[in-house]
């Protein structure tokens, strides 16, 4: 009979055991913030790099640049954090402990899925393993009664499954991790400080019931998982014919000096395009506006106006210190000022390819030499979109990514070396690029359609027909000159026909060529006086 009794109360232990190891805490609103005090300063030193909210229910946050979250000090934000923090807390504190380990923790150390009560001062030092053993819902938490600290260069490192956001320290003192720490999980110190040193890294949050946040130069960011909302970013604007320009001006010239490569169309609807070697753009140049440049300025108008439609989801407070290695989600963002875009940021797309990020600046827009747009975890530049409503200047040497909108500026210009992966657009003013390479992603099939008429600088001055073409092409000039030449390329650049124009109309032979797009040039001398692109079937 004991024994009976015995295994039924071994068997419920076990069953209650589970349970617990399977229950996760309550975070409520503060599952937002990766720094929050409910009474206490939050404040940073050096340039440190936070995904997610920042803030306080009773004090100040100081000290802070750029944050991929948004600053709540005081109001119903931090006052619904600091409740949640303590539910929190509470649920952590009550949970059953299964496992007492010492107080060094590390050391090449692994534990398994658990409760871990550790009496006294708790040091973190070399690697310390967590081991879901396959279980991606494992939960690990750790009920420190005392301090807890880590040794320079320690790390949490999480195998086989495990995830920061199921990772949870209950501390009952001070938190204090030295530099270049890599910690993992959800840290809520009761009444007691936290602090973050110099190349820390905390995937997780730092949390307080009372007590001051500090942080030096660290990364921090909220875990994903574990419930956590996927990030999707707004829906795309619809790009109609701007999806076939590279660089485009609605109204103002479009110029170039130097060598520019461009993939995508190169175009004005009032003014000139200028500068450009049709043998350096796997696109169409329009000369003089035409009917796609018409159709392009009328999309452009309504991109322009969707992007600035959008409610940002988070401003960036300090725009002249854009860059310096921010990270970005995708989001909606808004910047109140002129930008000054220094080193680089990262658009993280936290493993969603189809995630879109939106920036609206309301200001000027310009970058340092050797500034760069960085994707990663899936970020694509087809997603990107910057909406910036003043004037633009990407610097020698960047590396620029996204569909550019410049509303009522010059986009003045693409300099030396500028790499430029999306499109560069503008509502009203001039654009200009120097020895820059600008490719659009994603070009539409039906872009030749907008346009299947020549594009010439000047509508009596060369006449290319039939297009599409069958068997011949011919030139019809008014204006023949002793040096006129047309020729022809193929979509890979090389010259399939160089035939001089001797009289009013030349016809041409092609009925050895294959069918396909190509692009023609007409040249006066060694000055390009027309280009345009026909088809051949």
């Amino acid at each position: 009979m004991k024994t009976h009794i015995f295994t039924t109360l071994a068997a419920f232990s076990l069953l209650t055991i589970s349970a617990t190891l399977q229950a996760q805490p309550n975070l409520g609103s503060t599952a937002s913030f990766v720094l929050f005090s409910t009474n206490g300063s939050v404040t940073n030193t050096g340039i440190s790099h936070l995904t997610g909210n920042v803030g306080t229910n009773n004090g100040s946050s100081t000290g802070f640049g750029n944050v991929d979250g948004n600053m709540h000090d005081g109001g119903p934000e931090s006052s619904q954090a600091a409740v949640d923090l303590l539910i929190a807390y509470n649920q952590l504190n009550a949970t059953v402990p299964n496992y007492f380990p010492a107080a060094l923790l590390g050391n090449g150390q692994t534990l398994v899925e658990g409760v871990y009560e550790i009496s006294g001062a708790t040091v973190i030092n070399d690697i310390l393993n967590l081991n879901a053993q396959g279980d991606t819902n494992a939960v690990f938490i750790f009920q420190i009664q005392a301090s807890l600290s880590a040794n320079a260069n320690a790390k949490v490192m999480l195998l086989n499954g495990a995830k920061a956001c199921n990772v949870y320290w209950k501390v009952e003192g001070l938190v204090s991790l030295a530099a270049g720490v890599f910690m993992r999980g959800t840290i809520i110190a009761n009444n007691a400080a936290v602090n973050l040193s110099t190349n820390d890294t905390l995937e997780g949050r730092a949390m307080t019931t009372a007590g001051a946040v500090s942080i030096d130069g660290i990364l921090a960011y909220t875990p994903v998982g574990c419930g956590s909302p996927i990030l999707t970013g707004p829906l795309a604007p619809f790009l109609g014919a701007t999806a076939c320009y590279a660089l485009f001006s609605s109204n103002g010239p479009v110029s170039n000096t130097g060598t520019t490569y461009v993939t995508g169309d190169v175009g004005t609807n009032n003014g000139l395009t200028t500068g450009f070697n049709s043998l350096n753009v796997n696109g169409t140049i329009h000369l003089t506006p035409d009917g796609s440049t018409a159709q392009c300025a009328s999309d452009l108008t309504s991109v322009t106006s969707y992007l600035n439609a959008l409610s940002p989801d988070i401003e960036l407070l300090y725009p002249a210190q854009f860059g310096n290695s921010l990270v970005l989600t995708p989001h909606t963002y808004v910047m109140n000022g002129a930008v000054t875009f220094t080193d680089s940021v990262y658009l993280n797309a936290q493993g969603n390819p189809n995630a879109t990020f939106v920036i609206q600046v309301y200001g000027a827009f310009s970058t340092s030499t050797y500034s760069n747009v960085i994707l990663i975890n899936g970020a694509q530049s087809k997603n990107v979109y910057w909406i910036v409503n003043g004037a633009v200047d990407i610097d020698d040497y960047s590396i620029f990514r996204g569909t550019l909108v410049c509303n009522n500026g010059a986009l003045g210009a693409l300099n030396t070396g500028v790499l430029f992966d999306g499109r560069a657009l503008t509502t009203v003013g001039a654009l200009t690029t120097t020895a820059a390479t600008a490719n659009a992603p994603m070009i539409p099939g039906n872009c030749l359609s907008l346009d299947i008429s020549n594009n010439s600088q000047n509508a009596s001055v060369a006449t290319v027909f039939p297009n599409p073409f069958n068997g011949s092409v011919s030139v019809t000039m008014q204006n023949v000159m002793n040096t006129t030449t047309f020729v022809m390329h193929n979509t890979l650049g090389e010259v399939v026909m160089c035939i001089p124009i001797t009289a009013t109309t030349t016809t041409v032979n092609t009925s050895g060529l294959p069918s396909g797009v190509y692009v023609y040039t007409i040249y006066e001398g060694e000055e390009i006086t027309q280009t345009g692109r026909i088809i051949g079937w």
